[in-house]
Parts: structure tokens; sequence; C-alpha cells
């Protein structure tokens, strides 16, 4: 297992794509969470009583102990920022027959899978450092008073870093099934940005429940909008909050799905 970790680490450490997409995702993390912090900080800091009404109403989602919730759901939408890193990285194996040189080397063909599980869960735990990272700068400089439970929402940093693993082994799933990376980033993006949420929009037209299992959107269930949206819909957002470890039991297991298709997949794959 630590001949895996190490040559799946030195593969990254050389990769510069890898280098350059990091630093875009340690850009974008904290950026739009400082956007809508922002867009917050302008409403509260108005002279009027409405602001006055709206501070006590909202509270502060960006300090402890809800920054954890809230910087988990504005983290989420970018995703498929990493997820370009995994594409490219299963991608490349074929592009450049490293796959077929490590089973020429010794590997078994479940070593080879077991060594991209490493990278997916590597970069997914990258990203949840950096998440956490964020949380940790904006819940401190948004502390006014010493707060018991600043803690008391963490286990987001669980449900992120689940919610992050899944949505990049789907990414994972599409770039070991095509091959081919432009053709795998292409296909991710638009099911990611476009059909899904079509699709997902079309059954809540519907009034359909379907779309909340769809592959995307069920891990996307584990972290509700922030607290603050309670106002607009109290009992609607109650029910998404009792729906949580429903949507954890089925992202791992849409999870396990998807890894156990990759090992059975290559297990009958051609190593050309």
């Amino acid at each position: 297992m630590m001949t895996l970790i190490r040559t799946e680490w030195l593969k990254m450490k050389k990769y510069n794509a890898f280098w350059w997409i990091l630093g875009i995702t340690a850009l974008s993390y904290p950026g739009i969470n400082y956007i809508f912090y922002l867009a917050y900080d302008n409403i509260i800091s108005q002279p009027s009583e409405a602001s006055k009404y709206a501070k006590l109403a909202l509270g502060n989602p960006f300090s402890f102990p809800e920054v954890w919730h809230t910087v988990a759901y504005f983290s989420s939408w970018f995703v498929f920022i990493p997820a370009v890193v995994i594409i490219m990285f299963i991608s490349n194996e074929y592009t450049f027959r490293t796959h077929r040189q490590n089973i020429i080397d010794g590997w078994s063909r479940k070593q080879f899978v077991t060594s991209k599980l490493i990278d997916v869960l590597l970069i997914s735990l990258i990203i949840t450092l950096l998440y956490i990272v964020v949380c940790l700068v904006s819940g401190t400089s948004n502390q006014e008073r010493l707060i018991k439970n600043t803690w008391s929402k963490s286990y987001f940093i669980g449900l992120f870093a689940l919610q992050t693993f899944a949505q990049l082994s789907i990414a994972f799933l599409i770039g070991f099934i095509i091959k081919k990376a432009f053709l795998a980033l292409g296909v991710f993006l638009f099911y990611f940005i476009i059909l899904e949420n079509l699709i997902v929009g079309l059954f809540r037209w519907k009034n359909s429940p379907v779309g909340a299992f769809m592959p995307l959107e069920i891990s996307d269930k584990m972290i509700p909008p922030p607290g603050f949206m309670r106002l607009l819909d109290p009992e609607t957002y109650q029910k998404s909050l009792d729906a949580i470890n429903l949507h954890i039991g089925l992202t791992v297991g849409i999870t396990l799905i998807i890894w156990f298709i990759c090992y059975r997949i290559n297990e009958k794959r051609d190593l050309k």
C-alpha cells in the first residue's frame, strides 16, 4: 500500500496541471465564500432598521459554529475544479500507456485501480483541509465573543469530505470509461453543470421526488443550504435536515457501486 501511495504522490508532484488546478481551487473556495460574506456584510451594515432586523434574523452565517455549514455549502459548488485533475490523471494513464507499464512492472489489475482510488482520496483530503482552513479563518475573523459550541457543527467536515470524494469518484468513473481527457471533461462538465440540473429541475417542476436521487444530487442533499435559508420555508428546510442521514447512506452506497464497477471493468478490459 505504501508503494502505491508513494508512486501516486510522485506522479502528482511532477504533474504541473495538478499544482495549477490546486492553486485555482485554493483561490476559488475562499473566494466564493468571501463574495457571499461581502453580500451579507452589505446587508447588515446599512444604517437602517431593516438591516438591524436582518442581522437579528440571519445571525452571522460566517461565524462559529454556523460557518462549518455555510462554507461547506458554498464550497461544494466548485468540486468540478478538482474533478478536472481526477479526469486528467486517469486519462493520462491511457494516453501515455503507463497503465500497461504498471502491469508489466508487476502490479495487479486491482492494484492499478487501487492506486487511482488513492489519488481520489488524496485530492479529497487536500480539498477538505482547504475547506477547514477557510472555516477557521472566517469563523475566527467573525467571532465577536467566546462561543462554547464552536465545534458543534464541525460534523460538516465529514459531510463535506464524503461529498467531495463521492463526486470526484463520479468524475473518475467518466474518465475511466471514456479514457480521452477532453471528451471525458466535456461529458462530465455537461452533466455536472447542465444535464443533471435540467433533470432535477424537471422532476421538481412535476412535484416528483425522483430528482433528489440523481447521482450528484444525492450527495448534494447531504449539505442543505445555510441555516438562514430556514426563514424562507421552515417546514421544507427541516425536511432537508431530516433527510441528511438518508442521503449519507445513499452516497456511501452509490460510491461503493462506482468503485465496484471500476474494479470489474478493469478486470475485463484489454490493456491497449
